[in-house]
């Protein structure tokens, strides 16, 4: 009822402000089948309007379409070879569907998608999207089929030029690729120094926990919480505390304290953290608690496949 509705008014919200203003906010909301929708009803008067054609790929995009995004974005390259972000988003949408084809079609792919990332970035020097884009291309990609640490790393100094707390992301990033977990902490750091956003802090915590540095991981997102009290981070000091039988107390308290106040705006499903003190209990050695925990996140989810191992490991107790 909700998107019939926005159909229907949408020529007349078109008076009241923009169609990029519209479309955006609708990209926003998530709403990328009523974006596809809307932007094939202007292509229908206007099938070369520019602003369309890149709305309908941005919504195939985000709707994982990306052999037909492709193909939106290749139209617009030819239409306006200047524009750095057509080319950008034609390099991202190849690289995607690379992923998605068999290793030799991906492997003929290759040079175009790296093109289009070198095009944008010539096109625009200040394009910070592109050059992440660049970094993790050169550093993913294998050293025979032109892979390149050094390449990786003069995008990421490109990157600190034009924002510090990128800058150092990106080569946290790259040491953190590299196996170099020391370098990698180190502009983690240099990252919540500058920047401090809760992103930055995110990628010092995954860096932690793939390290196997619990103590770290929980004073990191304890850190965190102290400066944006998001209530997601109580699931993930009670997750860290759950997966390495840490603090238990400390895990049962923020995962309750998570559950009480959870919304869909946490990002993690409450099931997972029914899960989560399931773990504690078993770590714990209470059976008939981890069991009603345990049960609480198949009642949400049959089907829970993580919960149903755990199910089989409290069994043993």
């Amino acid at each position: 009822m909700k998107q019939t509705l926005v159909l229907f008014f949408f020529p007349l919200m078109l008076f009241g402000q923009s169609f990029k203003a519209q479309m955006t906010q609708l990209i926003a909301d998530k709403s990328y089948k009523i974006v596809e929708e809307n932007a094939l009803k202007v292509l229908e008067s206007k099938p070369e309007d520019k602003l369309a054609l890149e709305f309908y790929g941005d919504a195939l995009a985000y709707q994982n379409q990306w052999g037909k995004a492709m193909k939106i974005y290749k139209r617009l390259v030819i239409k306006d070879s200047k524009n750095a972000t057509y080319h950008y988003k034609y390099g991202g949408a190849m690289g995607m569907k690379a992923l998605k084809v068999s290793k030799w079609k991906a492997l003929g792919m290759i040079g175009e998608i790296e093109a289009a990332f070198l095009k944008a970035a010539q096109l625009d020097a200040k394009h910070i999207d592109t050059r992440w884009a660049l970094v993790e291309y050169y550093m993913q990609l294998p050293a025979i089929i032109g892979g390149s640490k050094s390449k990786a790393l003069n995008f990421a100094n490109e990157l600190e030029q034009l924002s510090l707390v990128d800058g150092y992301l990106a080569k946290g990033y790259i040491y953190e690729y590299d196996d170099n977990s020391e370098l990698a902490e180190i502009y983690f750091k240099k990252a919540i120094g500058v920047g401090g956003s809760l992103n930055c802090f995110q990628k010092l915590t995954n860096l932690y926990e793939r390290e196997n540095r619990p103590e770290d991981a929980l004073k990191n997102i304890e850190t965190a919480y102290e400066n944006f009290r998001r209530n997601t981070l109580n699931y993930q000091m009670g997750k860290v505390c759950a997966d390495y039988n840490l603090q238990l107390d400390k895990g049962e308290r923020c995962l309750k304290v998570f559950i009480k106040n959870h919304s869909s705006k946490d990002g993690v499903p409450i099931e997972w953290a029914y899960f989560r003190m399931a773990q504690i209990y078993k770590n714990r050695g209470n059976k008939l608690e981890a069991l009603h925990w345990i049960n609480k996140a198949l009642a949400i989810r049959i089907d829970f496949e993580q919960a149903l191992e755990e199910k089989q490991a409290i069994m043993k107790l």
